[in-house]
């Protein structure tokens, strides 16, 4: 295991059971007939992989996940354990590392589009309301300014790139890759799955501004959740107390990352530079209390 100098898991080796493919911050191994995933604290900003790490955050993505799986109903998900007792043998002596971080989920045909739910009108979604009055096709009403909340939320996938950008696409679009019907299982899931969990953050002080869930099929063609879920990595939370139209809100999910590497200048292309550590403890922080406020 690869640790920084701020003791933040960069990345994992486990020889008995052979290399894992990398994500931006998943390491995922084969175990035959499941996977085991491990969240490290790499983070990534305009797809590009920090040098450095934020101590604890693959426990907070991994802790947040499992807490959705719980709370979420209506579609079944890709956990069999996160329980380490329970991992093969050639996994224990990894105890130390694996425990709070990793899960050992099923295998699934996964689909290539990752499933953006928007509620509220901000970011790129904003830029583009501002151009020309739609978000990714849709047409929305006249009259919302910058951080709206939508009369209703929206679908707006995006293609699921493995290096690069993910390109977004209109549901007409995303029908002619997978069809019809199997976008419009999606798409009611992922508004389903939103609605649930906007519900239950707002009662908890946290607005979920937007998020992108991850599907696949089992061996029976059913849909099932899969990847993190409404992490602080994959949505965009803000602090009810703090939410006022017509601004961005602070937030506490890695868009200040992004803010940091803007206010330098940063060109959005590799190498990203080495986050300095009173913004790796911020952000750390901010991540800590996503999970702390999300599980009360």
């Amino acid at each position: 295991m690869q640790y920084d100098k701020n003791h933040a898991l960069l990345s994992t080796s486990i020889p008995e059971i052979g290399e894992p493919k990398r994500g931006k911050v998943r390491d995922v191994y084969d175990l035959g007939d499941s996977l085991l995933f491990v969240a490290t604290d790499r983070i990534s900003a305009f797809d590009c992989i920090m040098p450095n790490g934020i101590p604890g955050k693959g426990m907070v993505l991994t802790q947040i996940t499992l807490n959705w799986f719980k709370v979420l109903s209506g579609l079944s998900n890709h956990l069999i354990t996160a329980d380490v007792s329970r991992y093969p043998e050639a996994l224990r002596k990894y105890a130390a590392d694996l425990d709070g971080r990793s899960m050992i989920v099923r295998k699934l045909k996964m689909l290539p589009v990752e499933c953006i739910v928007r509620g509220y009108l901000t970011g790129s979604g904003w830029e583009s309301y501002q151009k020309c009055g739609k978000v990714c096709g849709i047409p929305l009403r006249a009259g919302y300014i910058n951080a709206s909340k939508l009369d209703e939320p929206i679908f707006t996938p995006t293609t699921k790139e493995e290096s690069g950008h993910d390109m977004a696409i209109t549901a007409e679009e995303l029908c002619g890759v997978i069809g019809s019907e199997l976008t419009g299982k999606l798409k009611t899931a992922a508004l389903s799955l939103y609605s649930q969990a906007a519900d239950y953050a707002i009662a908890r002080g946290i607005i979920v501004a937007d998020t992108k869930f991850e599907f696949g099929l089992d061996e029976k063609g059913e849909l099932v959740l899969a990847d993190e879920v409404l992490t602080p990595d994959s949505s965009r939370f803000w602090p009810v107390a703090s939410y006022a139209p017509g601004k961005n809100p602070p937030s506490l999910d890695k868009q200040f990352v992004r803010d940091w590497l803007d206010s330098v200048h940063f060109n959005h292309q590799p190498p990203a530079p080495e986050l300095p550590d009173d913004i790796v403890e911020k952000t750390a922080a901010k991540y800590r209390g996503a999970l702390t406020e999300l599980t009360a």
